[in-house]
């Protein structure tokens, strides 16, 4: 297939647990809209991981999930913004790139825009962590987070003896054997889908995550990231990332950048709402283009 070169590829970036598998429903509605995507797969994640077996096999043996290594250990954000340069630098030396980032992933895509910014047509901020301030590392918001995923994941929570302490694994699959359990997570992340939509869903998901990234190196700078025109994508039916937190740090990085605001656009969609209904994310990221 031929396309034109002018037209961005759009570069997605997956969230806490997940992987490219996760942006393939967006992707084939991207490629009917005539747009070119890659989904990235951060290290210690996806097809390439070397995951703990234990959390496919059926039924699942909780000794042997909780003393599985894990391909997330000494995973750092230098390592994702390290792995996600090398793509951008290949794709943009043919065609503009779109970088995308959802939840998690944010801090990846900002510290990736600090460091090539001139690399980058626009970054998209997909209900996405923004760190615009470095209190925010250290000290309360002070926003009301009516979040439902706290309480969802913590219990999901694999206790492990894992070298590193910034690694969570998460048992997502345990959610097909438990209704209860099922409807808490399923609110608070993909509230708008169908239950066979959620599972799907599930399926698709790593278990283990670094949260070590959360570091100062992911703030946003005014020379780096500020230079690029950024988006971010509110989902004001979000229960992951409550939307008064996305407005704390779209407010908090406008402050930063009064003259590159966030062009902000809402959808009325939940926090991983593009798997279950991926033609209203597609037509925005194109309207974008």
């Amino acid at each position: 297939m031929r396309t034109d070169a002018r037209r961005p590829l759009f570069l997605l970036v997956h969230g806490g647990s997940g992987n490219a598998r996760t942006w393939e429903p967006l992707q084939n509605e991207l490629a009917l809209l005539g747009h070119l995507s890659y989904a990235v797969d951060l290290p210690g994640h996806g097809a390439h991981a070397d995951g703990p077996a234990a959390y496919h096999r059926l039924p699942q043996d909780p000794v042997a999930l909780a003393a599985a290594p894990s391909p997330m250990c000494g995973v750092t954000l230098r390592d994702n913004v390290t792995h996600v340069l090398g793509i951008v630098r290949r794709v943009a030396a043919r065609r503009p790139v779109v970088l995308v980032g959802h939840s998690l992933g944010g801090l990846t895509i900002s510290a990736v825009a600090n460091a090539a910014p001139e690399l980058l047509r626009r970054v998209v901020h997909l209900s996405a962590l923004c760190l615009g301030d470095p209190a925010m590392l250290t000290e309360p918001w002070g926003v009301v987070d009516d979040n439902l995923l706290n309480d969802a994941a913590a219990r999901i929570v694999v206790p492990t003896d894992l070298p590193d302490p910034g690694v969570v694994r998460l048992n997502w699959r345990a959610a097909h054997g438990d209704p209860e359990l099922f409807a808490a997570l399923k609110a608070a992340v993909m509230a708008d889908a169908s239950d066979h939509r959620f599972r799907l869903l599930l399926d698709c998901l790593d278990p283990d995550e670094n949260h070590a990234v959360w570091e100062p190196a992911a703030l946003v700078r005014a020379d780096g990231w500020g230079r690029v025109p950024h988006t971010y994508v509110r989902l004001s039916e979000d229960r992951g990332i409550a939307p008064a937190v996305q407005d704390h740090m779209i407010r908090t990085a406008d402050a930063l950048t009064p003259d590159n605001p966030f062009d902000v656009r809402t959808l009325a969609a939940s926090h991983v709402g593009w798997f279950g209904r991926p033609r209203l994310f597609a037509d925005l990221l194109a309207e974008l283009a």
